[in-house]
């Protein structure tokens, strides 16, 4: 019995995602909220011959929010503006921070205790906003802090890019769905850090040095790639509604039907998991807030947060590129926060 909230469900990432999660067989109630045209989505939707029940909500619908989260065991956030072509990320924030402010209050009052996914960019910034608005609201597990446990950002959409184009590279798309490439940092630009050096199974050795940078390059820039393509229709909506789907069903798998060994990427607040997170922090030489890192998922949310472990010069030289544009997004979400609060 899983109650799934999809928040922008009227949108690009927001359709492909609730039609993916009514079809997985453990949700038997999905509610899709947006500021128009949930309740056709949910109609046609409804149509789909599997267990789960669907509605759409309205802000309009008093008390639309309120009916669409109550009782939710998790909540997936593709809401906000979609990149365009010359679009930056800080642009984004601009637009996006107030919407998933909005809808974390929502959150924060409604279902607490739901496992939260966050997919509207900027993720680097918008995750730590999510949290702030938790701290806020003083919802707190008696035992554990449901603000540091149960948030996410998805990055998966890294992970399935950088599997797809190392099997490009090797010339043999059936391999993607075998190769494993572990994606760290964040989920823009330079702090997508893929370790190309600990894909399983290993690159073969005629894969040189110029080739990685080539493929790291188009793996931190592959969602500039689809606005190009997309020629100022849109931004990367379908592959990102799979990779939310992918992650969504692992903490369904994980976190609520109690599969064991689920190790996925994800951006978290390294608090999550104290001792885990001061490893990640060695590793990194700084004290970074969130990050993303190979995270152990269970009934808690983050169970443990694994070490980046061996990286390759190149790769630590990424990290350090890396380190400076996360503090300045981590710090853009937690300030968003604070100087709303002293309006």
């Amino acid at each position: 019995m899983v109650k799934a909230v999809v928040l922008g469900a009227a949108g690009g990432i927001g359709q492909p995602l609730s039609l993916l999660l009514k079809i997985n067989p453990h949700v038997t109630e999905l509610s899709l909220y947006d500021i128009v045209n949930t309740p056709g989505v949910a109609a046609d939707l409804s149509h789909i011959a599997t267990p789960a029940k669907v509605t759409g909500y309205l802000p309009k619908t008093d008390p639309g929010m309120e009916q669409a989260l109550k009782g939710a065991h998790i909540v997936v956030i593709p809401a906000g503006v979609p990149r365009k072509p010359g679009m930056t990320r800080d642009d984004l924030f601009k637009i996006n921070a107030g919407i998933v402010r909005g809808l974390a209050e929502g959150c924060a009052k409604h279902c607490p205790k739901a496992f939260i996914l966050v997919i509207s960019n900027p993720v680097n910034s918008t995750v730590p906003i999510v949290a702030e608005v938790f701290k806020k609201a003083g919802v707190y597990d008696p035992k554990r802090s449901v603000v540091m446990d149960r948030i996410f950002g998805v990055t998966t959409l890294d992970v399935v890019r950088a599997s797809t184009f190392v099997a490009e590279v090797l010339d043999d798309l059936s391999l993607s769905s075998s190769t494993t490439v572990p994606v760290v940092g964040g989920h823009s630009g330079v702090t997508i850090v893929p370790l190309l050096s600990q894909t399983e199974p290993p690159l073969p050795s005629t894969i040189d040095q110029e080739t990685i940078k080539e493929l790291t390059h188009r793996i931190q820039f592959g969602g500039d790639e689809v606005v190009k393509a997309k020629d100022g229709a849109g931004s990367a909506t379908l592959s990102m509604a799979q990779a939310g789907y992918v992650f969504a069903s692992h903490i369904i798998d994980a976190a609520i039907n109690g599969k064991k060994d689920v190790i996925v990427p994800t951006y978290v607040a390294l608090v999550a998991d104290p001792e885990g997170g001061e490893v990640v922090k060695k590793e990194l030489g700084t004290d970074l807030e969130y990050f993303s890192a190979r995270v152990t998922l269970g009934p808690n949310g983050v169970e443990k947060i694994h070490p980046l472990g061996r990286m390759s010069d190149y790769e630590q030289t990424l990290i350090k590129t890396a380190i400076p544009e996360l503090e300045g997004n981590i710090h853009n979400g937690v300030s968003f926060i604070a100087d709303a609060s002293k309006l």
